[in-house]
């Protein structure tokens, strides 16, 4: 029914092209997009999508997609947003390794067992699949207990529609609930009896800064950067070298050298 339901919708709309991608991006060569948004484009057909084989971020939200199989072959995408879609079947993410973030608010999910094929997704952190903020939900969403669920089927998520379920936050919480039972215990024994033994609030390092993950996003970028300076520098020189020679010329006819 799904199948039927996206062959249908994909028969009108715009088909993402290499002339549109080159357009959005001013990219030659699909494999150098790294980054891409095509918001409200009125896309229906993910078209040569797959030749983005380097694409990390990808923002497809407010369209008319319903057939995903052109993502199964971005293994180094990492954020996805499809929201404002009509996707029915998310089967071909699967393919998408490197999936840290995925938006799919706003489709038309009916069940939290269409999401089974996320399983295999190690880096899965955040999925959302409804968002107040712009009335967006999924037929699934009508569930009370969807997100229990979600969570124990992907015990890997620290996010579900932008509520924290698992990681610092979960824990500062959970910390804070034991602090507040322990000094309720202090109170009931009317200072007769010692407290436990303080212990830290939080483990050893836990307020020390990650190092920076590698991002071929930010390598990209700063070549990119390094690369237009170099070309203001010569765009500069060359300036002062005209106006030199414009300078010369002109001292010229004021001596009356007017190159007759």
């Amino acid at each position: 029914e799904d199948e039927e339901e996206e062959e249908e919708e994909e028969g009108s709309g715009v088909r993402v092209t290499p002339a549109l991608l080159k357009a959005t991006t001013g990219e030659f060569s699909l494999e150098s997009i790294l980054l891409l948004r095509l918001r409200g484009r009125g896309i229906a057909h993910l078209g040569c999508l797959a030749d983005c084989s380097n694409l990390e971020w990808l923002d497809l939200s407010g369209n008319a997609i319903a057939g995903l199989a052109p993502l199964a072959a971005l293994r180094a995408l990492a954020v996805l947003n499809l929201a404002g879609n009509r996707v029915a079947s998310v089967e071909p993410l699967r393919g998408c390794r490197s999936l840290r973030q995925l938006n799919l608010a706003g489709n038309r999910l009916r069940s939290v067992r269409q999401l089974r094929c996320l399983q295999g997704l190690r880096h899965l952190e955040s999925l959302r699949l409804r968002d107040p903020r712009g009335d967006l939900g999924n037929p699934l969403c009508a569930a009370p207990a969807y997100r229990a669920a979600l969570a124990a089927m992907l015990p890997g998520l620290k996010a579900i529609d932008g509520q924290r379920v698992a990681g610092r936050g979960s824990e500062l919480w959970r910390l804070c609930g034991e602090l507040d039972a322990a000094l309720d215990g202090e109170a009931r024994a009317d200072g007769q009896a010692a407290g436990p033994a303080a212990q830290p609030w939080v483990r050893a390092g836990f307020w020390e800064a990650r190092p920076a993950r590698r991002s071929a996003v930010l390598e990209e970028a700063t070549r990119q950067l390094g690369q237009a300076l170099r070309e203001c520098r010569e765009l500069g020189r060359r300036a002062d070298d005209s106006i030199a020679r414009a300078r010369r010329a002109l001292g010229r006819r004021q001596r009356g050298d007017f190159g007759f």
